[in-house]
Protein backbone atom coordinates (compact mmCIF):
# COMPACT_ATOMS: atom_id res chain seq x y z
CA UNK A 1 0.00 0.00 0.00
CA UNK A 2 1.24 3.45 -1.53
CA UNK A 3 1.23 6.40 1.49
CA UNK A 4 -0.30 8.64 -1.02
CA UNK A 5 -2.62 8.52 -4.05
CA UNK A 6 -3.12 11.34 -6.43
CA UNK A 7 -6.57 10.63 -8.49
CA UNK A 8 -7.20 12.57 -11.34
CA UNK A 9 -9.90 11.13 -12.63
CA UNK A 10 -12.88 13.08 -11.41
CA UNK A 11 -15.47 10.53 -11.69
CA UNK A 12 -12.84 8.04 -9.76
CA UNK A 13 -12.95 10.53 -7.01
CA UNK A 14 -17.11 11.21 -7.50
CA UNK A 15 -17.14 7.31 -6.34
CA UNK A 16 -15.80 8.95 -2.68
CA UNK A 17 -19.21 10.72 -2.90
CA UNK A 18 -21.22 7.74 -1.59
CA UNK A 19 -21.53 7.19 2.24
CA UNK A 20 -20.93 3.53 1.97
CA UNK A 21 -17.47 3.64 0.08
CA UNK A 22 -16.19 6.09 1.98
CA UNK A 23 -16.59 3.52 4.83
CA UNK A 24 -15.61 0.49 2.88
CA UNK A 25 -12.39 2.59 1.72
CA UNK A 26 -12.16 3.52 5.57
CA UNK A 27 -12.07 0.04 6.39
CA UNK A 28 -9.73 -1.11 4.08
CA UNK A 29 -7.13 1.45 4.82
CA UNK A 30 -6.83 0.02 8.58
CA UNK A 31 -6.84 -3.89 7.30
CA UNK A 32 -7.37 -5.89 4.74
CA UNK A 33 -10.93 -7.77 4.42
CA UNK A 34 -13.37 -9.65 2.53
CA UNK A 35 -16.67 -9.11 1.33
CA UNK A 36 -18.52 -10.59 3.89
CA UNK A 37 -16.44 -9.24 6.63
CA UNK A 38 -17.25 -5.44 5.08
CA UNK A 39 -20.79 -7.06 5.05
CA UNK A 40 -20.75 -7.58 8.52
CA UNK A 41 -19.19 -4.66 9.96
CA UNK A 42 -21.78 -1.53 7.77
CA UNK A 43 -24.52 -3.86 8.38
CA UNK A 44 -25.18 -4.52 4.69
CA UNK A 45 -25.50 -7.08 2.03
CA UNK A 46 -22.79 -8.51 0.94
CA UNK A 47 -24.20 -8.33 -2.74
CA UNK A 48 -24.62 -4.02 -1.75
CA UNK A 49 -20.41 -4.15 -0.90
CA UNK A 50 -19.57 -6.27 -3.74
CA UNK A 51 -21.27 -3.20 -5.77
CA UNK A 52 -18.97 -1.23 -4.07
CA UNK A 53 -16.14 -3.10 -4.45
CA UNK A 54 -16.17 -3.65 -8.06
CA UNK A 55 -16.35 0.57 -8.87
CA UNK A 56 -13.49 0.90 -6.31
CA UNK A 57 -11.20 -1.48 -7.69
CA UNK A 58 -12.01 -0.67 -11.58
CA UNK A 59 -10.92 3.53 -10.11
CA UNK A 60 -7.91 1.35 -8.55
CA UNK A 61 -8.74 2.98 -5.34
CA UNK A 62 -9.05 -0.55 -3.79
CA UNK A 63 -6.94 -4.49 -5.16
CA UNK A 64 -7.05 -8.00 -4.35
CA UNK A 65 -4.33 -8.62 -1.48
CA UNK A 66 -4.84 -12.34 -1.69
CA UNK A 67 -7.39 -15.14 -2.04
CA UNK A 68 -8.04 -18.31 -0.14
CA UNK A 69 -10.15 -21.14 -0.26
CA UNK A 70 -13.47 -21.54 1.72
CA UNK A 71 -14.44 -25.54 1.20
CA UNK A 72 -15.41 -24.65 -2.83
CA UNK A 73 -15.60 -21.12 -2.70
CA UNK A 74 -12.03 -18.61 -3.23
CA UNK A 75 -12.36 -15.62 -1.08
CA UNK A 76 -10.96 -12.24 -1.92
CA UNK A 77 -9.28 -10.49 0.35
CA UNK A 78 -9.10 -6.63 -0.61
CA UNK A 79 -7.38 -3.08 1.12
CA UNK A 80 -7.11 -0.11 -0.27
CA UNK A 81 -4.52 1.19 -2.89
CA UNK A 82 -2.80 4.10 -0.62
CA UNK A 83 -3.21 5.11 2.59
CA UNK A 84 -3.92 8.29 1.56
CA UNK A 85 -6.05 9.50 -1.37
CA UNK A 86 -5.83 12.98 -2.92
CA UNK A 87 -8.01 14.23 -4.93
CA UNK A 88 -6.69 16.29 -8.19
CA UNK A 89 -8.69 17.98 -10.55
CA UNK A 90 -5.63 20.23 -11.77
CA UNK A 91 -3.95 23.46 -11.39
CA UNK A 92 -4.55 24.96 -7.84
CA UNK A 93 -3.87 28.65 -9.24
CA UNK A 94 -7.02 30.82 -8.44
CA UNK A 95 -9.12 33.07 -10.53
CA UNK A 96 -9.87 36.65 -9.45
CA UNK A 97 -12.85 35.69 -8.16
CA UNK A 98 -12.18 32.73 -6.77
CA UNK A 99 -9.57 34.67 -4.72
CA UNK A 100 -12.04 37.60 -3.58
CA UNK A 101 -14.27 34.89 -2.23
CA UNK A 102 -11.87 33.46 -0.33
CA UNK A 103 -9.97 36.25 1.44
CA UNK A 104 -13.04 37.52 3.09
CA UNK A 105 -13.58 33.33 4.43
CA UNK A 106 -9.58 33.32 5.52
CA UNK A 107 -9.70 37.46 7.41
CA UNK A 108 -12.88 36.14 9.30
CA UNK A 109 -11.28 33.04 10.14
CA UNK A 110 -8.14 35.61 11.87
CA UNK A 111 -10.77 36.63 13.50
CA UNK A 112 -11.70 33.37 15.15
CA UNK A 113 -7.98 33.13 15.90
CA UNK A 114 -8.23 35.88 17.99
CA UNK A 115 -7.21 38.60 15.34
CA UNK A 116 -8.65 41.74 15.56
CA UNK A 117 -9.15 42.34 11.53
CA UNK A 118 -10.99 45.46 10.54
CA UNK A 119 -11.88 45.31 6.49
CA UNK A 120 -13.62 46.51 4.27
CA UNK A 121 -14.48 46.27 0.35
CA UNK A 122 -11.99 48.04 -0.57
CA UNK A 123 -8.98 45.98 1.69
CA UNK A 124 -10.51 43.00 -0.03
CA UNK A 125 -10.10 44.45 -3.49
CA UNK A 126 -6.36 45.75 -2.45
CA UNK A 127 -5.13 42.19 -1.27
CA UNK A 128 -7.10 40.60 -3.89
CA UNK A 129 -5.34 42.62 -6.69
CA UNK A 130 -1.74 41.64 -4.79
CA UNK A 131 -2.46 38.00 -4.72
CA UNK A 132 -3.32 37.85 -8.25
CA UNK A 133 0.15 39.76 -8.94
CA UNK A 134 1.56 36.63 -6.82
CA UNK A 135 0.05 34.20 -8.51
CA UNK A 136 1.09 36.03 -12.20
CA UNK A 137 4.27 36.62 -11.76
CA UNK A 138 5.83 34.17 -9.89
CA UNK A 139 4.60 31.04 -11.15
CA UNK A 140 7.19 30.09 -13.88
CA UNK A 141 7.25 26.27 -14.11
CA UNK A 142 4.67 23.95 -14.73
CA UNK A 143 5.93 21.62 -11.72
CA UNK A 144 1.95 20.79 -10.26
CA UNK A 145 1.18 17.48 -12.35
CA UNK A 146 4.95 16.20 -12.06
CA UNK A 147 4.70 16.84 -8.43
CA UNK A 148 1.10 15.28 -8.09
CA UNK A 149 2.34 12.15 -9.48
CA UNK A 150 5.20 11.27 -6.70
CA UNK A 151 3.89 8.52 -4.94
CA UNK A 152 6.08 8.22 -2.44
CA UNK A 153 5.78 12.12 -1.29
CA UNK A 154 2.81 13.19 1.02
CA UNK A 155 0.35 16.10 -0.16
CA UNK A 156 2.58 18.50 2.83
CA UNK A 157 5.70 17.44 1.32
CA UNK A 158 4.10 17.89 -1.95
CA UNK A 159 4.04 21.69 -1.24
CA UNK A 160 7.11 21.94 0.01
CA UNK A 161 8.52 20.53 -3.21
CA UNK A 162 6.36 23.34 -5.47
CA UNK A 163 7.34 26.00 -3.19
CA UNK A 164 11.10 24.98 -3.55
CA UNK A 165 10.74 24.10 -7.32
CA UNK A 166 9.39 27.79 -7.86
CA UNK A 167 12.01 29.27 -5.93
CA UNK A 168 14.43 27.43 -8.28
CA UNK A 169 13.02 27.96 -11.61
CA UNK A 170 12.73 32.23 -10.72
CA UNK A 171 15.26 35.01 -12.51
CA UNK A 172 16.75 37.26 -9.74
CA UNK A 173 14.16 39.87 -10.88
CA UNK A 174 11.08 37.52 -10.51
CA UNK A 175 12.03 36.36 -7.03
CA UNK A 176 12.68 40.12 -5.86
CA UNK A 177 9.07 41.08 -7.21
CA UNK A 178 7.59 38.53 -5.80
CA UNK A 179 9.55 39.80 -2.52
CA UNK A 180 7.99 43.13 -3.01
CA UNK A 181 4.86 41.90 -3.47
CA UNK A 182 4.30 39.36 -0.65
CA UNK A 183 5.94 42.86 1.92
CA UNK A 184 3.14 44.82 0.71
CA UNK A 185 0.64 42.27 0.84
CA UNK A 186 1.99 41.60 4.72
CA UNK A 187 1.86 45.57 5.60
CA UNK A 188 -2.01 45.95 4.00
CA UNK A 189 -2.54 42.85 6.32
CA UNK A 190 -1.25 44.25 9.11
CA UNK A 191 -2.88 47.48 9.06
CA UNK A 192 -6.28 45.45 8.86
CA UNK A 193 -5.20 44.65 12.63
CA UNK A 194 -6.61 46.55 15.03
CA UNK A 195 -5.36 47.03 18.83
Amino acid sequence: MKPLKTIKDPEAFQLLADETRRKIVFLLRVKEMTVSQIAAELNVTPQAVYHHIKKLLKADMVEVTREERVDHLIESYYRTTAETFNCSVGKTSHGAKAIKEQIPIALKALKTLGFKVEYDDKAISQLVDIQIGLEECCKSGDFEDKISELDDVDFLTKQMVLEYAEILSMCDKDFAKQQELKKRFRELLCSLVKE
